[in-house]
């Protein structure tokens, strides 16, 4: 596949502030839109821990070129496939990977309703081409030569809901999703959002499984949104950039077994026993705290900051995949971070193939606090529990028939 753009979609100022950005006939300033930037590591789309790292990136092909005075945009090479593009999550999360100078094709996919969005996200005139496909007869096309699914469809949660209140739903639509998957794209990376992420990701797994086509390195539970909270509460915190600050999250993507590695916060920092137990809290009931405020307004989940840790994550996922030697983020994976857990969010380098290590996660669980060690063997049977869920679900159901 031919190399991608290896710098990543600019929200803050643009460093061509007197250029012009030209999307086919439509010439922009870039005072009006923020551009896509240079293969410096500025500011991008989303700050990731290697951002932190300020390890300079290696050049590669700029997602634009010089005509005269004027910056033409490029389109990247690869294709992205949203699967419940209409939803909450979904159109925000859309318009993000629209945006992304990595994407040459993005691929839209829900039940109903995916025409509006696809004809209003045709409008932004950023090179990657958008194609709608609704119902379960358009999926097989909607999956054809895609380098990465994105699973957010699903049903949200409400008040009083947990994570775990929504298996009854969204394992049978994450199972159907990664059945298509399995026969349709089965090299593609796999990113799944639906909740609850400590039950479907092993679902995925099962199906992937029984399929034949089950890469451990191409499966993932995006847990970013919990590193996302734990950066934004410390630098609140701490009244530290936030560009600056990365705090690792393992352990899984519910409530208590969300913990933050405070003690490995980069850069260092010092924390009160009460910070810890608050930022903590706060990190884990994140979701609770937007289900309850979005309540008094009639209702809603955690659907734009989550559909910017996925992007987030997408970005980061491309990256590696276009050869950048440099890509870490959180996730839920296959691992060995924990032995008695075979699914476990901690640290990932991401290459080419996925997931290329995870020894960084071994070392970040050493050296731990008191406190933070007993949080992690406190999650360690509730995590267990969840997981095992899934792969009893997945296991119990019958086999189906490719489509398409």
């Amino acid at each position: 596949m031919a190399s991608a753009a290896m710098s990543t979609l600019n929200l803050s100022s643009s460093p061509l502030t007197k250029q012009q950005l030209r999307f086919g006939a439509t010439t922009l300033t870039t005072e009006h839109v923020s551009g896509f930037s240079s293969a410096r590591p500025a500011p991008s789309l989303c700050y990731s821990s290697s951002h932190w790292r300020a390890v300079k990136l290696r050049p590669r092909r700029r997602p634009w070129r010089r005509a005269g005075n004027r910056v033409v945009a490029q389109a990247g090479s690869y294709k992205v496939a949203i699967l419940g593009a209409a939803g909450g999550i979904g159109q925000p999360l859309s318009l993000l990977v629209k945006m992304s100078p990595l994407v040459s094709a993005l691929h839209l996919y829900d039940i109903a309703n995916v025409d509006g969005v696809t004809a209003d996200l045709g409008h932004c005139n950023t090179p990657a081409k958008v194609a709608g496909f609704t119902g379960k007869e358009e999926l097989a096309g909607c999956l054809a030569g895609v380098d990465v699914v994105v699973i957010p469809a699903g049903v949200p949660r409400k008040p009083g809901m947990t994570r775990d209140d929504l298996f009854g739903i969204n394992a049978g639509i994450v199972r159907e999703l990664v059945e298509a998957v399995a026969d349709h794209a089965p090299a593609a990376l796999v990113h799944v959002i639906s909740n609850p992420v400590n039950s479907t990701v092993p679902i995925a797994a099962e199906v992937l499984k029984r399929k034949g086509v089950y890469d451990p390195r191409k499966l993932f539970g995006v847990t970013t949104l919990d590193v996302v909270r734990a950066n934004t509460f410390v630098a609140e915190m701490k009244g530290l950039p936030l560009a600056d600050v990365d705090v690792p999250v393992v352990g899984g993507h519910a409530a208590a077994t969300i913990l933050p590695l405070l003690s490995k916060a980069r850069p260092k920092t010092a924390f009160t026993g009460e910070e810890v137990e608050a930022l903590t809290r706060r990190i884990q009931n994140a979701g609770t705290e937007v289900v309850e405020a979005k309540a008094k307004a009639g209702g809603g989940s955690a659907t734009l900051s989550m559909a910017y840790a996925a992007a987030r994550f997408l970005e980061a996922s491309l990256r590696g995949l276009d050869g950048d030697g440099d890509v870490y983020e959180c996730a839920y994976v296959q691992c060995q971070a924990v032995p008695e857990l075979p699914f476990f969010a901690c640290r990932v380098k991401l290459g080419r193939d996925g997931v290329e290590e995870v020894a960084a996660a071994a070392a970040e669980l050493r050296g731990l606090t008191e406190y933070e060690a007993r949080a992690l063997e406190a999650l360690k049977p509730q995590l267990k529990k969840s997981i095992d869920k899934g792969v009893a679900y997945a296991q119990q159901q019958p086999a189906t028939v490719a489509m398409g």
